[in-house]
């Protein structure tokens, strides 16, 4: 374990260093969401009422950006078979890298969102909603993006296969993320969409990072 702490303490680090990328990713999400108004018309109501697929869509696409760069990096330059050479099980690889993942890009995405609501005229209290499920939605996002890009490692167009192969995995997390803000802005208990999401982060927990350091095993051989 005290590999993977030093592997997540370097990636953070890292992070830091390049801090361009989470602001592109952050800058992507905004300019997304702000596009809709012009595309659809200035209606608070019509905005409200699509605002939360809007922000769930725009945050999944900007979440893709830094994906295959995740593992792709240390593959290229050796430090993921130092990794494994040093006793580190694959699996804990890939939940290190989902776990940076998401610490360096739907964190600041979660923290982007109340500005992103408020520009489509979301409710106050349908925002709480929205953050709640963003929250446990881009866990499972995170772990299937790792798992995405480690089956896409060292392929030729991963940058193409990538996306096709997580998007379809991500249209349960954005049913319910979407339907527990519906709810809540129909006054109906967001509670039963969001336990959902949560049963879809416990499953994805141990299962996401299993696939993945089966693929990456297979990588690095």
């Amino acid at each position: 374990m005290s590999v993977f702490w030093a592997m997540l303490r370097r990636d953070l680090a890292l992070a830091r260093r390049n801090a361009g990328d989470t602001l592109a990713a952050v800058g992507f999400f905004l300019v997304a969401v702000g596009l809709f108004p012009f595309g659809v018309g200035p209606a608070p109501d019509l905005l409200a009422r699509i605002a939360a697929g809007v922000v769930w869509v725009a945050a999944l696409l900007a979440a893709l950006l830094p994906l295959e760069r995740l593992i792709g990096a240390d593959y290229e330059d050796g430090t993921l078979d130092q990794a494994l050479l040093a006793g580190l099980e694959a699996s804990l690889v890939a939940a290190e890298k989902a776990a940076t993942h998401w610490l360096t890009t739907f964190v600041p995405l979660l923290l982007a969102s109340p500005l992103a609501a408020l520009m489509l005229n979301l409710p106050l209290a349908a925002t709480g909603v929205l953050l709640a499920a963003l929250a446990l939605g881009s866990l499972v996002l995170s772990l299937l993006g790792t798992a995405g890009a480690a089956l896409t490692l060292g392929a030729r167009r991963a940058g193409v296969l990538l996306p096709l192969l997580v998007l379809p995995l991500a249209i349960p997390p954005l049913i319910f993320g979407v339907a527990a803000v519906d709810a809540a802005l129909h006054g109906l208990a967001a509670r039963p969409h969001l336990a959902m999401l949560g049963a879809l982060a416990a499953a994805a927990v141990p299962l996401c990072p299993l696939a993945a350091g089966a693929a990456l095993r297979a990588a690095t051989e």
